[in-house]
């Protein structure tokens, strides 16, 4: 079996971390799945990095000692792994024994062969970066890294030689394109770093005593990138006297998953300290962007940070997953925000994916008792359906390869909303009504089951609790991954005869009001406040319960018309509103998306009727909560006049079958 040995930066223990730090164990658990799903021995290690001035500093300012200050905030760190389900094989701390001891004889190692050398150091420093910088390296007098305030540092200090290693590494650059992903950040390193020359590298300090002691000059403590970055060896059993059976095995490392903010010391520093330990260096290093919030990086001090466990409170686990890699294209920064969390919730994982779910597991227990199997009565109709699925798998896996995570997703969006899609061009409950369409009736659902089971398998290594719920409400096991390229075309699916939501739909007002009442948010939060402000209530709206035919004799502009966007729907499920007897709760396909709409047309129309109806739908009208429902959208009626004084009103449909969502104009 072919390994598979990736690594995270590991989190320094300063505070709790937000949920740009979280992103990127998520990543690489997406990545450790896969390549597992792929048959690959996979070894997933993450961790934490403790040492330096900054904890020591924090730890005295909490009244603990650094020991206690790390324990507490490793395990801390460790739990939000274990929350967002991360299936790592070792969590390293650079506080272990095994590590310390390693570190300490590598340290050694370098000295003795001259790479490492006694100098002392002058210049600016950075407390919270732990980096040094000369004058010409700052920007604006600060740290070219964070923007902030450097401070002049004077000590004795061991130095590793760059210089030496430097040429050898350009050429390694060059001769290896893939090493260094994406491209845009083997430029930087390129230009901005190696070509104006390296400049020898701090590697202890004597200005603080909270790291690894140099074995043979007690003044010193090993400085952070030497101890840290040695941690990708030591985690798996390096040592340069015997090293472990597991660490032949598993290195060099075939993907280290770091911050941009992170990669010259990745690329740079750390391909160097392997040359001279005489270690092959990592196949790629990929540094990918960051999740912004509110337009800048997250920052305790900017009060806009946001927690993984937070959200977990709220949205669940998979939906935290799911947001975090959808909201991050491959080469620019994401963005996060409690609005748009909600958005991405109720348009894709509930109106695409759990409402497929819910509609077919319901059909086939409501048509066929739940035991589906395919009768062979195929129609040209199936074929695109089955075409998808079947492409499904490659496309998605060589994405999640090139670390296109967000773009893999689409793929699987993309099928599931074909899966919708072909419903609506099925129309399984008009089947339902015809005995003689009983086989075909099957088969088209036993195609929705397959490609859900599918799909939901695909859908692991995203979200690996739902698709294992999805799988178990047809009744299913996740499949070989060599299977999951083709469709079934024979078997018996006995799906469960209580079809639950994959996830529940997200009132945004309601949970913005909850968000301020817990503190989540601020009452001068600019998303709140747009949250926070009620809907103007248009002069003609769903919310009357009968149709007046109040006309106006104002005219108005095109441009005016232009601002209603109308658009086609169709009715897939339909019911009354307890205690309303005008009002019926449409749930009404549009396009890709399943919207509620709350109509009074309950007087003129029996739900059953309307089920299959193409209707015309203003498209962009403010929510307004109806006896306690949220109606989201508007139908078209007719009201026309009668002798006797009443009314008759009559749906706005179309002459001829129209997809769902085109542009009504």
């Amino acid at each position: 079996m072919k390994k598979f040995y990736l690594t995270t930066a590991i989190t320094y223990t300063s505070g709790k971390p937000h949920i740009g730090n979280t992103y990127e164990i998520v990543l690489a658990d997406v990545i450790a799945r896969a390549k597992r799903m792929e048959g690959y021995d996979v070894f997933f290690q993450t961790g934490t990095d403790e040492h330096g001035e900054k904890i020591e500093l924090k730890a005295a300012a909490a009244n603990k000692s650094p020991q206690r200050f790390v324990d507490e905030v490793a395990g801390e760190i460790k739990s939000i792994w274990d929350l967002m389900n991360a299936s790592y094989d070792k969590f390293i701390r650079t506080t272990d024994p095994y590590h310390v001891e390693q570190v300490q004889k590598i340290f050694k190692k370098l000295y003795d062969q001259h790479d490492i050398y006694k100098g002392e150091y002058s210049g600016w420093y950075c407390t919270p970066c732990e980096s040094f910088w000369t004058e010409s390296q700052l920007h604006d007098g600060k740290c070219p890294d964070c923007g902030r305030e450097v401070k002049v540092a004077h000590e004795e200090a061991y130095f590793f030689n760059m210089k030496k290693y430097a040429p050898k590494l350009m050429e390694y650059i060059e001769s290896h394109p893939d090493f260094i992903t994406p491209v845009s950040r083997k430029n930087e390193m390129v230009n901005n770093f190696l070509k104006p020359g390296l400049q020898d590298l701090c590697v202890s300090r004597t200005s603080f005593k909270w790291g690894i002691p140099v074995t043979f000059d007690d003044k010193h403590v090993v400085y952070v990138w030497l101890d840290a970055l040695t941690n990708y060896i030591t985690g798996i059993g390096y040592d340069a006297e015997h090293p472990s059976e597991q660490f032949e095995r598993l290195w060099p490392c075939d993907l280290h998953i770091i911050g941009k903010d992170i990669v010259r010391f990745h690329v740079i520093y750390w391909p160097i300290f392997l040359m001279a330990l005489g270690l092959p260096l990592p196949k790629r290093v990929y540094g990918h962007a960051w999740l912004l919030q509110d337009g800048g990086k997250m920052s305790k001090s900017k009060g806009n940070v946001m927690y993984a466990d937070d959200l977990v409170r709220y949205f669940g686990v998979d939906a935290v997953r799911y947001y975090m890699l959808r909201q991050m294209p491959f080469d620019n920064d994401g963005t996060a925000g409690w609005s748009s969390i909600v958005e991405v919730i109720n348009s894709e994982l509930v109106n695409v994916y759990g409402n497929l779910v819910q509609r077919t597991i319901a059909m086939a227990n409501k048509y066929l008792c739940g035991e589906i199997c395919n009768k062979g009565a195929s129609l040209p109709v199936d074929e695109e359906l089955k075409a998808a699925v079947r492409a499904l798998r490659d496309k998605e896996f060589w994405l999640i390869d090139s670390y296109r995570v967000a773009d893999a997703i689409d793929e699987v969006l993309s099928v599931l909303r074909r899966a919708n899609k072909y419903i609506d061009e099925t129309t399984p409950w008009l089947l339902a009504k015809d005995e003689a369409q009983r086989d075909r009736l099957s088969t088209v659902l036993f195609n929705l089951i397959e490609s859900i089971v599918v799909v939901s398998n695909l859908l692991y290594p995203f979200m690996p609790e739902t698709a294992e719920k999805a799988l178990a409400q047809c009744g299913e096991k996740r499949r070989e991954f060599c299977s999951l390229d083709k469709f079934a075309n024979e078997g018996v699916f006995h799906v469960t005869n209580k079809p639950e939501y994959l996830f529940d739909r997200i009132d945004a007002e309601k949970l913005m009001k909850k968000l301020k009442a817990d503190g989540m948010i601020s009452e001068e939060s600019e998303e709140h406040a747009k949250v926070e402000q009620k809907p103007e209530k248009p002069a003609n709206r769903e919310n009357r319960e009968n149709c007046e035919g109040i006309m106006s004799k104002e005219e108005i502009t095109i441009d005016d018309f232009m601002k209603v966007q109308l658009r086609s729907g169709e009715i897939i499920a339909a019911e009354k509103v307890e205690k309303a007897d005008k009002l019926l709760k449409l749930q009404v396909k549009i396009g890709d998306e399943t919207r509620t709409i709350v109509s009074g047309i309950a007087k003129y129309y029996s739900p059953e009727e309307l089920i299959g109806k193409n209707v015309a739908v203003v498209f962009n009208l403010k929510p307004a909560k109806l006896r306690g429902i949220e109606s989201q959208g508007m139908l078209l009626c007719a009201c026309e006049k009668q002798p006797d004084g009443g009314e008759r009103v009559v749906l706005v449909t179309f002459d001829k079958p129209v997809q769902s969502g085109s542009t009504v104009r």
